[in-house]
């Protein structure tokens, strides 16, 4: 695995930016020397602090030492929390070397370039991760502004691949992937407590019954993956005729799971559209 010799900053620690922080850490393409989070509550910051890394009350010292900033606070407050970095900020050369990584949902990279126009004609990629990346198992798409550089893009993904998958997408994408990547490990966190249940019901004990489903889904997952054929197809492998199995799929249509779930990716990509217009 490829190293970084960058220094990388995060403003804002939750879990989100844990799980990149701590992802890259432990993948070795930084050291945690190189990394520095702030948060307006430095004891919620311990975590950061087992890891190795450097943490601060103050985002501004992130953003003024670190090389790449990823930006990690909840939508509704990036005004603010600009505003209070712009009070404190003198602008200097080397912030046209600075690359700002924004993981805002429904956040633009034109607002993003509004938002810290006091430092002038900056980098902004914008990114949508999702929470599976706190496994190595993430999927995050990415894409740049006119300023960002071929060698800036391959830097952010090699850190966001280490971490799962990674694809760099036209921003109108973005929204849309939200719905299914962003969203979607809440969809089928429900799906694995659901088919959990039906064990449940059916006499599985309660923890047997959740690691069923859960390696079910795993096993799945993977053959979709690495056999590259269409989820209809490997479906239909599995549905022997009058079998146990096409039985459930027939009650799965009954209940209307594929509309739900398509009905679910729309109104999560509509209102992670929404967010960024608020």
């Amino acid at each position: 695995m490829a190293k970084l010799d960058e220094r990388i900053g995060f403003i804002g620690g939750g879990n989100m930016a844990f799980a990149i922080g701590s992802g890259l850490v432990r993948c070795g393409i930084v050291k945690p020397s190189q990394v520095m989070v702030s948060g307006p509550h430095i004891e919620n910051l311990k975590r950061w602090r087992d890891l190795g890394a450097v943490t601060s009350d103050d985002n501004y010292e992130v953003l003024e030492h670190q090389d790449i900033v990823f930006i990690c606070v909840k939508p509704h407050i990036l005004t603010t929390c600009a505003n209070q970095l712009k009070c404190k900020h003198v602008r200097s050369e080397k912030d046209a070397n600075k690359l700002i990584v924004s993981v805002l949902a429904g956040t633009s990279i034109g607002k993003l370039e509004d938002a810290f126009y006091f430092m002038g004609e900056l980098k902004v990629i914008r990114t949508m991760p999702n929470t599976s990346m706190q496994v190595g198992e993430g999927c995050t798409v990415y894409t740049g502004n006119t300023r960002v550089s071929r060698h800036d893009l391959e830097k952010v993904h090699l850190m966001l691949n280490a971490l799962g998958l990674a694809q760099q997408v036209p921003e109108p994408m973005i929204d849309a992937v939200t719905g299914v990547a962003g969203c979607g490990p809440a969809f089928v966190y429900t799906i694995i407590e659901a088919l959990a249940d039906g064990g449940v019901k059916q006499g599985v004990p309660r923890q047997m019954a959740i690691q069923f489903a859960a390696q079910t889904l795993l096993g799945a997952a993977k053959t979709v993956l690495l056999t590259g054929k269409h989820p209809a197809v490997l479906r239909d492998e599995v549905c022997s005729p009058g079998g146990s199995t096409i039985v459930g799929v027939h009650e799965l249509e009954k209940g209307n799971l594929r509309a739900t779930l398509i009905n679910a990716v729309e109104k999560s990509s509509q209102r992670s559209a929404e967010l960024g217009k608020k």
